[in-house]
């Protein structure tokens, strides 16, 4: 079963929505290395319905990073229809996205993102709201209830499906797990045999090995890559590979990772500004992507105190040319 958004393959790998991570330099990397659906990291809907400037500025994207789907969240069915209204008009892209599964502690506060799933009658309410605003497919991501006692996924996806969602995708853990425990992949094989719409497989996909297994495990229609892809776009490519039964590339080695990490860093500056905002922010990709290298902790620590990316660069050079120093992480 093909999704509505992205029916030219039957079985699309997409980047997950991620705050402070999905923004548009790491999308655009992601689907160089073979990401066939990106989308936006969750916006809130009040914030768009007001117009505040830092969050519409989430909504936007390049041409080359279609097809795309914007994700917002929030509690009142007013402003996610006016929400999914101005993405529609302003923005176009391919989908709309609603949240109903981040466990942030400052989103469930305010009732957002999984803290709907304690009034499945709202979740409903929200989602017939966002599918009337917008004449792009409305899809859902959710997990699998609030807590243990309420936990029923089956019944959650039902409601979504028949509120007009177009796809549906499952983060296996409840919001009381946040990420602990492991992601129960048996329930996402439940929602797709009890649902008629295509079923997107997330949770513990940290290798291309993981896509794999998920899309036999399951029969799901399509598997989104969250903290798998840190430092690792390569994720993407490996796990294409398994999927066509080609043999898998040979893992990047240091002298790639640095020169990826650096095509990251020069996106981020194009995209975002040479500020040193955009620098501190992005440090932390410049940790992942050296994860398992020899020496990786002390490799990390200067990386996490760079002032500027040519500061960086240095690092990675010093690096290479003094050796693969250290024992492995």
């Amino acid at each position: 079963m093909r999704l509505p958004y992205f029916p030219s393959r039957d079985f699309p790998l997409i980047l997950a929505p991620m705050a402070g991570i999905s923004e548009a330099p790491f999308r655009q990397l992601c689907r160089r290395f073979g990401a066939d659906v990106l989308m936006t990291e969750f916006l809130s809907a009040e914030a768009i319905r007001r117009g505040i400037r830092r969050t519409l500025e989430g909504a936007e994207f390049e041409e080359l990073e279609r097809p795309i789907g914007v994700q917002i969240y929030g509690a009142d069915p007013e402003a996610m229809a006016r929400a999914a209204a101005i993405v529609t008009e302003e923005y176009r892209p391919e989908f709309i996205d609603i949240n109903f599964g981040c466990p942030v502690k400052k989103v469930v506060q305010r009732n957002g993102g999984s803290g709907c799933l304690r009034d499945l009658d709202l979740v409903e309410r929200i989602v017939r709201a966002a599918v009337a605003a917008t004449d792009l497919p409305v899809t859902v991501k959710t997990r699998s209830g609030w807590s243990e006692e309420g936990r029923d996924p089956v019944t959650i996806a039902l409601r979504m499906q028949d509120a007009g969602a177009r796809a549906f995708t499952l983060h296996p853990r409840t919001r009381t797990q946040m990420f602990a425990g492991k992601a129960d992949w048996d329930e996402i094989a439940r929602v797709v045999e009890a649902l008629e719409i295509p079923v997107v497989g997330n949770g513990d996909v940290a290798s291309a090995a993981d896509i794999l297994r998920l899309q036999r495990h399951t029969g799901c229609a399509a598997v989104m890559v969250g903290r798998g892809s840190f430092g690792n776009p390569w994720i993407f490519r490996d796990g294409r590979a398994l999927l066509d039964g080609e043999p898998t590339p040979e893992p990047p080695g240091a002298e790639e990772r640095f020169a990826v990490a650096l095509e990251h860093a020069r996106l981020a500056v194009r995209l975002q500004g040479e500020s040193r905002k955009t620098v501190i922010e992005f440090r932390k990709h410049l940790g992942w992507y050296t994860r398992g290298l020899p020496g990786a902790a002390h490799l990390r620590e200067r990386l996490l105190r760079v002032e500027s990316m040519a500061e960086a660069e240095s690092v990675f050079r010093e690096y290479l040319e003094i050796g693969l120093v250290g024992s492995r992480e």
